[in-house]
């Protein structure tokens, strides 16, 4: 073998491609890598742009409190109420409808943190107040054997309470970054609604699971854990403690409750706030809740389809997880949508989905073929994704109705307009089931009360025109008042005062 004959041989390995990934195969892969590190960006993003323990906040108080603390709650206190208790469906919606009280107290909470600080702290000492409140309810129903129903509805009602006053906090400061950081608003309530979705998807599956083996009673002792935690809360959470001294504070306590008040009240009057508020609590009122007459029916091995306290946290589970496709389809299609548009949309598809529970309490899904079990199924994922879809416009619009100052007391208002809706539409359910002689075993005219459900549903697309048109990036309130609430408590007289709220 001559020189170049051995060159040419030397030579040619520099040309062989050992090895080269299909294109389809590595684009593939950097699809999924994308995938599963955008949220961690997403979520380092709002750390760098906001505080890290603001940011631990909203998903302690959404995740494990408001997600899978309050859902895991519903789930077996409708146990409780049914087994332990043995009381009528009716009777248990006026006492859901009591677990509202709390939540319209909002504006209270609100109030009470923006005036009354605990050593220089609007909001931490009050984390620790409602996790001491949550731990004592739930550890009482766990562990305090037969209880008279009073004493048991108090430490229910206080459990509320505790979730209520831990929500009030965490909304406060995200009403405030919603102000200061305007273009993150949508974010932060993609953020929250996330967390609780995913909260509630878990808090769902295990509440069946443990109702079944631990019974509905014991199983109030594993929301002890959670509840613990907003008492964590209160102490690492950021707050810059104010600097006011001891008796300057007491002696202006008195005016600082009556310029807050005095802001919310010349702000409650401007007809771009009062007539979106006056929409979200006719929306939510006129949707009467039939709820406790169909979980009755749902349970029942007559009249009904008899499904098992485990199946009844799955489906519930799963259309906890079909609400995180509500949230995903907000954030990625909705967000840029005008509130208006969005919200006639997202109710029209919301009063069409009530049909569903119609054809499955006349069982015509059997006639069609379809089996109870997928169903079921299908309803909760239809009427949850809808749901949170119809939630989070009503929320970011509530974010933009607060003026800068006095952001905590007037966002618990809004929300206590809300709870309010929820009290009304429970105890109004609660009367048509009465009225209607739905009971125990008695669910001949269920499909009736559902039916006048549906129909108030549509009959709420007739006030869409209370909500604004301004899209959901727009500052709706007049930039004056926003300036008037700023101002300190030495100002004059007639300018509302900026309460010290700083999250």
């Amino acid at each position: 073998m001559d020189s170049n004959e051995t060159s040419a041989l030397l030579e040619k390995p520099s040309d062989v491609v050992l090895f080269e990934p299909p294109p389809a195969t590595t684009a593939t892969t950097n699809r999924f890598v994308k995938i599963v590190v955008e949220p961690f960006q997403w979520l380092q993003m709002l750390s760098s742009q906001l505080n890290s323990s603001f940011v631990f906040g909203v998903i302690l108080v959404y995740g494990f409190i408001q997600g899978f603390s309050w859902c895991f709650f519903k789930v077996v206190s409708d146990y409780y109420w049914k087994d332990v208790q043995q009381v009528q469906p009716s009777v248990v919606q006026l006492y859901a409808g009591l677990y509202s009280v709390p939540w319209v107290m909002k504006p209270v909470w609100g109030l009470t943190t923006d005036v009354f600080p605990v050593k220089g702290y609007h909001r931490r000492p009050y984390f620790v107040l409602a996790g001491v409140i949550g731990v004592v309810s739930a550890a009482t129903v766990a562990l305090g054997g037969r209880l008279a129903a009073a004493v048991a509805l108090g430490c229910l009602v206080g459990f509320s309470a505790a979730v209520a006053i831990a929500e009030v906090m965490i909304d406060a400061c995200i009403a405030r970054n919603s102000i200061q950081f305007r273009s993150l608003a949508s974010h932060l309530q993609s953020l929250c609604w996330f967390c609780s979705s995913a909260g509630a998807l878990i808090g769902y599956s295990a509440s069946g699971f443990f109702a079944h083996h631990l019974g509905p009673q014991v199983s109030f002792g594993l929301l002890v854990a959670p509840t613990a935690l907003l008492i964590l809360l209160g102490f690492v959470i950021y707050e810059p403690k104010t600097t006011s001294g001891r008796s300057e504070s007491e002696t202006k306590i008195t005016d600082k409750l009556g310029l807050a008040i005095g802001g919310v009240y010349k702000t409650i009057k401007f007809p771009e706030v009062w007539k979106p508020s006056l929409y979200m609590y006719l929306s939510l009122a006129l949707n009467i809740s039939t709820y406790e007459g169909q979980f009755y029916w749902y349970t029942n091995p007559n009249a009904g389809p008899a499904f098992s306290k485990e199946f009844v946290g799955i489906f519930n589970a799963i259309g906890a997880m079909s609400s995180l496709l509500g949230v995903l389809i907000y954030h990625k299609t909705l967000k840029d949508y005008p509130f208006r548009t969005i919200l006639f949309l997202v109710q029209l598809l919301y009063s069409v989905s009530g049909i569903l529970d119609l054809i499955f309490i006349l069982r015509w899904n059997l006639a069609l073929g379809i089996p109870d079990y997928f169903f079921v199924v299908m309803d909760e994922c239809v009427t949850w994704t809808i749901t949170r879809m119809r939630w989070l416009p009503m929320i970011v619009l509530s974010t933009r109705l607060c003026p800068l100052g006095i952001e905590g007391s007037f966002f618990a208002l809004l929300m206590c307009i809300d709870s309010l809706g929820s009290l009304t539409c429970k105890w109004g359910g609660g009367m048509v089931l009465h009225v209607l002689h739905v009971t125990r075993t008695d669910f001949t005219n269920l499909w009736l009360a559902i039916l006048i459900r549906n129909l108030l549903r549509f009959s709420t697309l007739a006030l869409i025109f209370l909500v604004p048109k301004a899209s959901q990036s727009e500052v709706i309130i007049p930039s004056d008042l926003l300036s008037r609430n700023s101002t300190s408590i030495d100002g004059e007289d007639e300018n509302l005062e900026r309460v010290p709220s700083q999250c």
